[in-house]
């Protein structure tokens, strides 16, 4: 079973997000959305002290490459993700690994799909660290 990885961040909401975006974009990742999802849901909902949670998404090409060389089915769990919301006083960041959740849920062989997990948990390992 695939376990989500959660760290306190030691910075504010917005710096947080930033730093999530920036080293993506060091590490090779594309940044393809980052979405204000509380916004979303006071918008269309009426809440109005919804607590702050943004979603990242980003996509390294050669990665979702390798992923789609295996199974073109992964593409179902792309892209990857963070996300950073506020639990109570703290800002949390969260990221679970989809290259993991492929073979688990049986969209691809583990066997083949080991190569594109290892690579990607070491950038995200890299990531992760300077957070």
């Amino acid at each position: 079973m695939v376990e989500p990885i959660i760290k306190i961040s030691g910075s504010n909401f917005d710096e947080t997000v930033t730093l999530i975006e920036e080293l993506l974009e060091i590490e090779g990742f594309v940044l393809m959305a980052s979405k204000n999802i509380d916004e979303i849901i006071k918008a269309k909902l009426g809440i109005e002290n919804y607590s702050r949670y943004t979603i990242i998404l980003a996509c390294r090409p050669e990665l979702a490459k390798g992923a789609l060389d295996v199974s073109k089915m992964s593409g179902l769990l792309f892209p990857c993700s963070f996300v950073v919301y506020e639990d109570e006083e703290e800002v949390k960041i969260g990221h679970i690994s989809i290259m993991k959740i492929i073979p688990d849920i049986g969209l691809a062989p583990y066997e083949e799909m080991e190569p594109v997990i290892k690579e990607t948990g070491e950038y995200i390992r890299r990531i992760w660290e300077k957070l």
